[in-house]
């Protein structure tokens, strides 16, 4: 082990003494203690506190030589086993308390774990050498050397990482070494440690480490931990001159392949959902990739020493230390709220990880998303440090220009007034900016214009004097520059995402640099707000190019006819500006969209446009996914507060690339479907050609199209059936549809079945349409519903009708719960039917069914979720909107249904939404008397039942549903 613990003067020398016990070939006698234990100890440029508080060198070789004594060579293993376990814990005891009860740094942690990792290794090495496998004058080949690699050969060790040991042979392999190493890693890995290893002779190891990065990059962070100090001697001396040496530029070129093939794999982004702090974009391995560049390019060992080579500047090399130290803290912290190796930020571990760590909630902000803020935050400064930083190194170790006369030493020529290096935008330097700053945004609209990269040194550049940016706020050159990038025919995306990467940005637009790096903890939005607005961005313009077609057709459509495009663009930049401000965020951000209008240069027209945008960007999918839209009052509303055609097109659009952007399979074909009808009937108010058209004429219209289609049925059958339902079905459903339901009921009735079930997948809407008739009952709804979601079916809509002869008539549009889509599988189906009929005749213990599918999804119960109860008498002229928020779970609508039961009311029709782990479900409701629901006490009871319900984890089951009973139709209206 190499001598690395300094004790204070004054200090007896025994912590450094005890460290000299553990020299190859031999155990040094004991040396008597004379005072107390050294209080602290530098190890590797780290302060550890009371290292023998962790382990006792001493102590832990006279316990190895007391079990030496014990009996035979089994029992001898068995007591070395268990004094190096006990070590083990009582260490790792130490260093947790330390960390976690008394608020110790991350630091420490790793510097604590890897010091008592080598005390046990070198114990061990020793005792295996010296006293199991003797040897009275070993030969050169049989001395060796013990390394630490990785990051634990840094010195960093988290709590539950893996152990990497190289075994430096100075040849080939001999039987003596085979068996001490077999030895060794045999007791480590019975120790329950994650051993890495290799055993290699010095000449193997720098052949390797010549043709493989990892082993390359392994081998710059050894560090002796027990052995033949010459042979890790050689290593490093051949290391530098052999492999090291005349290779910068290839290694740059391939730790910057790794690097991107790496993001790639973890996501490409910073700001996902659940976030790996090791591997992930902005994470550890990212800090560790600068470094180990700048390592291998000048040969430095620590930060430090790249601000000598002015690879850095002091103040970046104090964020690379900072943002190095948070990220190793999170990774601690979740090492130990595991017990486990685990590096991702999972959604279940976010909230116990920002209580730990201290993050409380404040106003606007949950704890778990102040955590995740600064997350991000420190995500991002890794990203300024490692694009600056291995831009800058690419650039200069193996770049050549690919356009341009620089290198046959003419000057660079101008593009726009801006330098061009190489095939890179750039600024001609310090002076430049200082003297006009608006070339900081110009440089910008240039690269998107051109499409040209920018330089490294230009970003560099701007970092370092990102205190211009917030004198150009009021310049209208600069503004004018921001709005030609943002709605250029160029995709505003990449420039804009450039500008918040260098900081650019947020210090722009103060109201942006407030949701910069900002999440929404609820398992719907996967990117943080800011990432979210640029993907949305981009999205706009993909939709305005034609590009998105496939997907958004209607959108790509409409925006052709749309004359309102810049107040678009900046609407979609401000339309979730003022979020996690405490306020309704459409409101708070409707009043930063009529501030930026102005400064950007847009009309007053245009400014009331995009303010009006932001106020109401929700309202159109609010208004398609919360509300019956065969409901003629939903659309009166929702046409009242569009107004305008042009409107109405803006709306769509920026509402179809908003949710677009939310994430991955967010964007589906039934809110695709649910989005275009609205669309169309309002576009139909608006232009005067539904006022022609009453609501009788409909209904009068369907049912002449069901007489057509049923045109094989006896006239007297057809009108029978044609009386039976209520005006609500024939403006509920397509002609195809109730033909459809027609022959469903027929035939159940001609077979004297009692129970019909009709499943047909919709993959244009990616859903599954079921019908179920069946004798109505009270509880109906709710028992439908439990047997939908114990067969792993989620309900987006459902419409219910109570025909005249007391037969329901039930429709849902069902998806599969965890993977999302129609609920398309034949045996999902069959289960569907199986899991209905034992739901109807009572056989389905349905609450024990319902908890064990809630207890399959523990991601959700991570997550709070205030209840809330809407109650609204104007959405509707003949029904009681109910509008229920919740934490989302499987059986919920069941526990809803069964509550709606047990309130007297009838459900005529439901709109099911999911957000993440919210729940968002309307019900259309009338009294038992078929009335709306109006008085005070009746509401509040409404609100008290349903507020419990969806606090309720799951609902207590319902009797055995009676074979058949008549009541007061659900939808007889």
């Amino acid at each position: 082990m190499p001598d690395e613990i300094a004790s204070p003067a004054g200090a007896r020398p025994g912590l450094r003494g005890r460290l000299r016990r553990f020299l190859p070939y031999g155990a040094a006698a004991a040396v008597p203690a004379a005072a107390a234990p050294a209080a602290t100890a530098t190890w590797h440029g780290e302060r550890i506190e009371a290292p023998l508080d962790i382990v006792d060198p001493a102590a832990l070789e006279r316990r190895l030589n007391e079990a030496m004594t014990q009996g035979d060579a089994q029992a001898q293993r068995v007591e070395i086993l268990a004094a190096l376990r006990e070590a083990l814990a009582t260490g790792r005891a130490v260093i947790r308390r330390r960390f976690v009860e008394e608020a110790g740094t991350a630091d420490a942690c790793v510097a604590e774990s890897a010091w008592l990792m080598d005390v046990l290794i070198g114990a061990l090495a020793s005792l295996t050498v010296s006293r199991l496998f003797p040897v009275s004058n070993p030969t050169v080949g049989e001395r060796f050397a013990v390394a630490a690699v990785g990051g634990y050969g840094r010195g960093e060790l988290a709590p539950f990482s893996d152990i990497d040991l190289l075994f430096l042979l100075p040849y080939k392999r001999n039987p003596r070494v085979e068996q001490v190493v077999e030895y060794m890693l045999y007791l480590l890995w019975d120790l329950g440690l994650k051993v890495g290893h290799s055993v290699r002779s010095v000449d193997d190891s720098l052949r390797l480490a010549r043709t493989d990065t990892t082993i390359c990059t392994s081998l710059m962070e050894t560090r002796l931990l027990w052995g033949e100090p010459s042979l890790y001697d050689t290593l490093r001396r051949r290391f530098v001159e052999e492999v090291a040496a005349g290779t910068g530029a290839a290694f740059t070129e391939a730790k910057l392949a790794e690097r991107d093939s790496r993001h790639r794999r973890m996501g490409d982004s910073r700001y996902v959902l659940e976030p790996n702090v090791k591997e992930g974009k902005g994470g550890l391995r990212d800090l560790q990739t600068l470094f180990w560049i700048g390592k291998y390019l000048y040969q430095v060992d620590d930060v430090d020493g790249l601000v000598a080579k002015g690879v850095l500047t002091a103040e970046e090399a104090r964020r690379f230390r900072r943002s190095e130290s948070f990220l190793l803290a999170l990774r601690c912290h979740l090492h130990y709220l595991t017990g486990r190796a685990e590096d991702r930020l999972t959604f279940d571990l976010q909230p116990e990880l920002a209580r730990v760590a201290g993050y409380t909630d404040h106003a606007g902000a949950k704890g778990v998303e102040r955590l995740m803020k600064h997350y991000f935050l420190v995500a991002k400064e890794v990203g300024s440090l490692t694009r600056i930083f291995c831009a800058a190194l690419e650039a200069e170790s193996q770049r050549r220009p690919k356009r341009g006369l620089a290198f046959l030493g003419f000057s660079a020529p101008l593009v726009d007034g801006l330098p061009l290096d190489g095939d890179r935008i750039s600024l001609a330097g310090e002076k430049q900016i200082r003297e006009h700053p608006v070339d900081i945004i110009r440089l910008f609209r240039v690269a998107q214009a051109r499409d040209l990269d920018i330089h490294p040194a230009a970003l560099k550049l701007i970092t370092r004097n990102i205190d211009l940016i917030a004198g150009l706020r009021d310049d209208p050159e600069a503004n004018r520059i921001f709005l030609e990038i943002l709605t250029a025919e160029q995709d505003p995306e990449i420039p804009l995402r450039r500008m918040n990467e260098a900081g650019v940005l947020g210090r722009f637009i103060p109201d942006f640099g407030r949701v910069v790096a900002q999440m929404q903890y609820d398992m719907y939005h996967t990117y943080t707000v800011d990432e979210h607005t640029l993907f949305a961005l981009g999205i706009l313009h993909r939709i305005e190019a034609g590009d998105a077609a496939e997907t958004l057709p209607l959108a790509t459509q409409v925006m052709r006819k749309t004359g309102s495009r810049r107040a678009l663009y900046v609407a979609l930049l401000c339309h979730d500006i003022a979020k996690g401000r405490g306020g309704d965020h459409s409101v708070l951000g409707a009043r930063v969209a009529r501030k930026l209008g102005p400064r950007f240069g847009l009309t007053p027209e245009e400014t009331e446009t995009a303010q009006w945008l932001v106020r109401w960007h929700l309202l159109l999918s609010d208004t398609a996914f919360k509300r019956d839209i065969e409901d003629d009052k939903t659309v009166q509303d929702f046409v009242a507060a569009v107004e305008s055609p042009e409107r109405l097109r803006l709306l769509l659009v920026l509402t179809a690339a908003d949710i677009s952007a939310v994430g991955p399979g967010r964007w589906t074909a039934w809110k695709a479907t649910l989005m275009a009808e609205l669309y169309h009937r309002a576009e139909e108010r608006l232009s005067g050609a539904d006022e022609a058209v009453g609501v009788e004429h409909r209904v009068d219209q369907a049912k002449d199209l069901l007489r057509q289609a049923l045109a094989d049925w006896p006239t007297a059958a057809v009108e029978a059936y044609l009386g039976k339902a209520s005006r609500a079905y024939w403006l509920a459903f397509d002609g195809a549809t109730q033909a459809r339901h027609a022959r469903l009921v027929r035939g159940a009735e001609a077979e004297g079945e009692a129970l019909a079930i009709d499943i047909q997948v919709d993959r244009q809407r990616t859903v599954a349409e079921l019908t179920i008739h069946t004798a109505d009952h009270p509880g109906l709804f709710s028992r439908l519903a439990g047997a939908i979601a114990v067969s792993g079916g989620t309900i987006v809509e459902a419409k219910i009708f109570t025909f005249a002869d007391g037969m329901a008539l039930d429709t849902f549009l069902v998806q599969d719960a965890v993977e999302g889509g129609a609920f398309d599988a034949p045996e999902k189906r069959a289960r569907v039917q199986v899991a209905i009929e034992r739901s109807l005749s009572g056989e389905m213990k349905m609450s024990a069914e319902l908890e064990r599918r809630h207890r399959s999804y523990p991601r959700l119960h991570s997550v709070s979720i205030a209840p809330r109860v809407l109650v609204d008498n104007e959405a509707s002229r003949t029904h009681t909107v109910i509008e229920l928020n919740g934490r989302d779970r499987p059986g919920l609508l069941h526990a809803v249904g069964r509550a709606l039961t047990g309130l007297g009311l009838q459900i005529s029709s439901a709109k099911i939404s999911t957000f993440g782990a919210r729940a968002v479900d309307v019900f259309y409701v009338k009294d038992v008397f078929g009335l709306k629901v109006e008085h005070d006490a009746k509401l509040a009871q409404i609100r008290k039942t349903l507020a419990e319900v969806l606090a309720d984890p799951v609902a207590k089951p319902l009797a055995a549903a009676p074979k058949r009973r008549r009541r007061a139709g659900r939808s007889a209206a």
